[in-house]
């Protein structure tokens, strides 16, 4: 059976969190000559999750002295003794389902990981963090066969799917998968029998186009559209949320939200290369919403325009200038786990 058969469902992640799952940042490849930095703004983040609710930090004896050294004795933060190759815990880590029949216990998924596409070598420890953490909370498992990275994937907790037609179906994580496959497993899986197939691309993204780079749902009826000014996806991607609402009959707004105009970091290592940052990166929380910001000029109208839709939460910005240099930011490094109300 799957696990939508057996009661369980995937929640939206604005609904309550029983904590959040972060992977400790190490790998200098990702951050070079600025991990120190990254480091620093990773720990202002957690720091600010643990104001709101309980932080479970991956880390391997071999960086907790460092871990510790930034994030040692806060109060609501827990380290997990997880090895992983990285911080992207988004990816790596398991999708947590929320049951909606009494009795049952928390339970999450397992997907198949590959580094986005095999495009870094060394996952072999991301790869099992889900069984880790299943291990130590004793949490029950499902394992599926394909390939998907929680980046790939946001949903409105009642039965709709957000994902791009470049990333799940790419042949480089699940070369015989169809449109029509990738449906039936967000129903049986996620319980989310409908999805909403969007485009584009962050310029500077190695993912085949994340869904929480481009587009959010930040209620069950309303979505966040990135615009850049290098493609017109926003209004394409507007275009087929109201064809999908018309043709399910359903209300569904789209709001759209500006990009930040840094575009590029040299570095020693891969010298000029563009950065995907994206204020659809924020990640909701307890009481709040953490949205990453960039010394840019642009930072002030997203964060607006987030806070609008946000009305009953607490907007944070998070510096994220370094973290970006990772091709990644606040969203791709934190993992809910949803509360059971039952």
């Amino acid at each position: 059976m799957f696990p939508a058969e057996h009661g369980y469902r995937w929640s939206a992640e604005w609904e309550p969190h029983a904590a959040t799952w972060l992977s400790w940042p190490h790998n200098r490849k990702t951050w070079p000559n600025c991990l120190a930095e990254a480091q620093q703004q990773y720990s202002e983040m957690a720091r600010t999750i643990a104001m709101f609710e309980p932080v479970n930090l991956l880390v391997c004896d071999a960086h907790r002295e460092q871990a510790e050294s930034f994030l040692g004795g806060v109060p609501g933060i827990e380290f997990h003794a997880i090895a992983t190759n990285d911080a992207w815990i988004r990816d790596h880590g398991p999708c947590f389902l929320t049951p909606d029949k009494a009795g049952l216990p928390p339970a999450m998924i397992h997907w198949k990981y590959n580094a986005w596409g095999n495009r870094y070598p060394h996952f072999d420890q991301d790869a099992q963090v889900p069984e880790n953490i299943a291990a130590a909370t004793g949490h029950r498992l499902f394992t599926a066969k394909i390939v998907l990275e929680g980046g790939a994937i946001d949903g409105n907790g009642g039965g709709v799917l957000l994902t791009t037609d470049s990333c799940p179906l790419h042949q480089n994580r699940n070369p015989d998968l169809t449109a029509a496959d990738f449906e039936q497993i967000a129903a049986d899986w996620l319980g989310s029998p409908h999805v909403i197939w969007l485009t584009g691309e962050v310029p500077g993204d190695d993912t085949d186009s994340h869904i929480d780079q481009i587009a959010r749902f930040t209620d069950a009826k309303t979505v966040l559209l990135v615009n850049h000014p290098e493609n017109n996806m926003a209004q394409e991607n507007e275009r087929r949320i109201s064809e999908f609402a018309r043709s399910h009959d359903v209300d569904l707004t789209a709001i759209q939200l500006p990009s930040p105009n840094i575009t590029s970091s040299t570095n020693a290592d891969n010298g000029q290369r563009p950065l995907p940052a994206s204020y659809a990166n924020f990640y909701i929380l307890n009481g709040a919403v953490i949205v990453p910001v960039f010394q840019d000029p642009a930072d002030d109208e997203a964060c607006e325009i987030i806070a609008s839709v946000f009305p009953d939460r607490e907007l944070i910005q998070q510096p994220s200038d370094a973290l970006i240099v990772g091709l990644g930011s606040v969203h791709c490094l934190t993992q809910q786990e949803p509360l059971s109300l039952l």
